[in-house]
């Protein structure tokens, strides 16, 4: 398992038919070495913060395989940095990592804490109004991290995925579980491990709304 691209990007206009204003989704390859601190790499803007970032939602990954799969699927070539993630990785076994699931690379060491769930400013990007039902439907989210140990990346740098020591839910559960009402027990089960605090405060108050 390795990096295969380090990507970053900074804050642009995009004018597209499902989303129009500024946002940091295009990113890029970026050579050599890179910090990574608490909230993110150092050389990446995150524009919408109210949606995206943060310390639960500092590192996007996202597979060489899915996008292998997605230029299967769209008959084109999708480069790295496409769908926005900060780091393009070669070798995970699944589209779903579990939830708390560690990957150690030389200095730092991230911790798996949500999927993404797609928005119209990743159509947009595509150039595809239908892409957000395409990406729901194919469930090849990648993984939002928070940073352990925050420290220095690079391409072609190898890393260890470390998965938690009790079974418990994956990046793909909690990608369905987002999308319809979930039970009482199902959503204690999804606060019990460490997901993002986005997600956290709505399943709090949907858990809240039931007990009530």
């Amino acid at each position: 398992m390795y990096i295969v691209s380090v990507n970053a990007g900074r804050r642009r206009r995009l004018d597209g038919r499902s989303f129009q204003g500024h946002t940091g989704i295009f990113k890029e390859s970026v050579a050599g070495a890179v910090r990574i601190g608490e909230l993110g790499l150092d050389v990446d803007e995150i524009v919408d913060t109210h949606h995206h970032g943060g310390a639960d939602q500092a590192v996007y990954l996202y597979r060489q395989e899915d996008y292998d799969w997605w230029s299967a699927q769209l008959d084109r070539p999708l480069v790295p940095g496409m769908f926005g993630e900060n780091l393009t990785l070669a070798g995970l076994p699944s589209p779903g990592l579990a939830i708390g699931a560690r990957l150690e690379f030389s200095t730092v060491v991230l911790e798996v804490s949500a999927p993404r769930i797609p928005c119209n400013t990743l159509a947009a990007r595509m150039e595809d109004t239908g892409f957000v039902k395409q990406f729901m439907t194919a469930e090849r989210p990648g993984a939002y991290c928070r940073v352990v140990v925050p420290g220095r990346v690079e391409p072609g740098e190898a890393f260890t995925l470390h998965e938690p020591a009790e079974p418990g839910m994956t990046t793909i559960d909690l990608f369905r579980g987002v999308q319809r009402k979930l039970s009482d027990a199902e959503l204690r089960q999804f606060l019990s491990l460490p997901i993002d605090a986005r997600t956290r405060d709505k399943f709090e108050d949907k858990l809240r709304q039931l007990e009530a």
